[in-house]
């Protein structure tokens, strides 16, 4: 698994990490055991940045008791989401006693008073409690306040939505994290699943295996990983040979101008 920086902070991430949105919002132990097995899989194949927030449910405490003594071994990107102070503050202290005290990469989510946030997270940083303070949003529509933000140097990673589907983010956002060495993390590579369920070919498919590409979902990955600006994808599963399919995305050759292209005309 290549290895990247997360724009100039000085650390390196994954070229393929995890989310845990939906698929780590379980309950029970035969949940949590399959959980546990997914992060198997993760560990085996070095995709060990782990994505969650407190709006995910239940999936910061999953995420937490599965990694275990492994949690040294891995980088934590948790999020802070809510327009109230105190329960902010409730938040962070959760997170901070889940994953011993440290959280890698602390995100400002959907920028929910970003501005009261972002003084927290960079306190806690200058404590060492945080390592990396980053913001996130999902709509195209707040874009322009992410930019703002990045400009002001006020953070040091975002997270954005990219796939060959969806390309705002590609105009909008990575020109000014390659100017202003600001990481970038991508959710939704696989449009929440739905450009991986589109039906391509065995033949469709040949001109990608040079690139190491032997699914549709690889190729999809790899489209994006293919733009250095990118740090990380951080595609969710809920299944270990998914988990090992994706990080294998994360390995060079990367596509050429010509193959992503290609890669666009099959997403239609």
């Amino acid at each position: 698994m290549q290895r990247r920086a997360l724009g100039a902070t000085g650390i390196d991430v994954p070229a393929v990490g995890m989310g845990t949105w939906r698929t780590f919002d379980v309950r029970g132990a035969a949940a949590e055991a399959e959980c546990r097995r997914v992060l198997d899989a993760a560990f085996e194949t070095g995709a060990t940045l782990f994505d969650t927030s407190p709006m995910y449910g239940a999936a910061e405490g999953v995420l937490a008791r599965t990694l275990g003594d492994r949690r040294d071994r891995a980088l934590v990107a948790d999020k802070v989401w809510t327009a109230d102070d105190g329960e902010a503050d409730e938040q962070i202290v959760r997170a901070l006693a889940l994953y011993g005290g440290c959280v890698d990469i602390y995100q400002v989510h959907n920028l929910v008073a970003a501005d009261r946030r972002l003084r927290t997270l960079g306190r806690l940083r200058t404590e060492g409690a945080v390592r990396v303070v980053g913001a996130t949003h999902y709509r195209h529509a707040e874009f322009p306040a992410l930019v703002t933000l990045m400009k002001s140097r006020a953070v040091e990673m975002v997270q954005i939505p990219l796939n060959a589907a969806d390309r705002v983010a590609e105009r909008e956002v990575l020109p000014v994290a390659a100017e202003m060495g600001i990481g970038v993390l991508v959710m939704r590579p696989l449009g929440e699943g739905a450009l991986a369920r589109r039906a391509v070919s065995e033949a469709e498919l040949a001109p990608l295996r040079p690139y190491g590409v032997t699914t549709w979902a690889q190729a999809l990955l790899k489209w994006i990983l293919s733009d250095p600006r990118v740090s990380c994808v951080i595609p969710a599963t809920s299944k270990p040979a998914r988990m090992a399919e994706n990080a294998a995305a994360g390995e060079p050759p990367w596509l050429d101008e010509e193959m992503r292209r290609y890669v666009e005309r099959l997403v239609g």
